[in-house]
């Protein structure tokens, strides 16, 4: 009689994985709006950077030695994406529902990748956007323009982190040039955070709940797109990474109560599908990191 034993390598499918950090991601933005009634957005965000910065760098530990002016200059600016991409969207959950500010947010990363596709049927996928967001547009129910501008913003940050994600990946080590960024992210908001608002540091229940937000939203989603990456296709992770608008929707009815209209799940839908779509033609959406 033999005794079967299980892999660890499938003990958990990779898409699993990628579900969890999803859903992880979002509902640490769902616990970090709750809090906005007591603080300032800036406030989260620094706590989130500040825990995730810690955990990288105790962890992987990089490399510092013989880098390159050009080395810093792009790590530099990758960190910089990174910071005003989280302090972007955060002021966005501040001022509309959280779905609506992920889906605009996503029209980023999806112009982004139709940019980098010759195929004219992706201009399909770009009609499909365009007409989520005026359907967003048409039904201006909770929403704000400064809300909508913040997560353009956002979006925009976005795209710029994933072209320096690249450039990044060229020129440090494996993941040496995230946990750098994660530290100039950290540093560059530092001074909002300490600032005007630096009070709101001293309420200790503040900070572990901003420490338990940088664990949903940045160290527990790396962690498992790390090992989820290591045997799913780039392709089948970008369709993956479609979803986040729908799964920020669902935390926002769950967690914040925040209900949409049957106009907004359908421009929802629609930049979805874009998403969904532009991935499989072959510009796969990357790097997606969390808002």
């Amino acid at each position: 009689m033999t005794t079967r034993k299980s892999s660890p390598k499938g003990l958990v499918s990779p898409i699993w994985l990628v579900l969890v950090g999803i859903l992880s991601v979002q509902f640490g933005a769902g616990v970090a709006k709750s809090l906005f009634d007591e603080v300032e957005p800036t406030t989260i965000v620094w706590l989130r950077l500040v825990t995730s910065a810690v955990v990288l760098v105790a962890i992987i530990r990089p490399t510092l030695r013989g880098r390159s002016r050009q080395d810093w200059l792009v790590v530099v600016g990758f960190g910089a994406s990174l910071g005003l991409m989280n302090w972007a969207i955060y002021q966005a959950f501040a001022r509309i529902p959280l779905g609506i500010a992920v889906t605009v947010e996503f029209v980023g990363p999806l112009t982004l990748a139709i940019l980098g596709s010759r195929r004219p049927r992706d201009l399909l996928w770009v009609g499909l956007a365009a007409l989520g967001v005026l359907l967003l547009g048409f039904e201006r129910a909770d929403l704000s323009v400064a809300g909508v501008l913040f997560a353009l913003l956002a979006g925009g940050a976005w795209a710029t982190y994933i072209l320096l994600s690249a450039q990044t990946g060229r020129r440090w080590q494996g993941f040496d040039g995230l946990v750098i960024a994660s530290v100039v992210a950290t540093v560059l908001l530092t001074p909002l955070a300490l600032g005007r608002h630096s009070g709101e540091l001293g309420d200790l229940r503040i900070v572990a709940l901003g420490a338990a937000v940088g664990l949903l939203s940045s160290v527990i989603p790396y962690s498992c797109e790390l090992v989820a990456l290591r045997s799913l296709r780039p392709a089948v992770f970008g369709i993956l990474m479609s979803l986040e608008p729908a799964a920020a929707a669902l935390v926002g009815i769950v967690v914040l109560r925040e209900y949409l209209t049957w106009v907004q799940w359908l421009a929802m839908v629609c930049v979805v599908a874009a998403s969904v779509g532009a991935t499989r033609s072959g510009s796969a959406i990357v790097d997606p990191v969390p808002d």
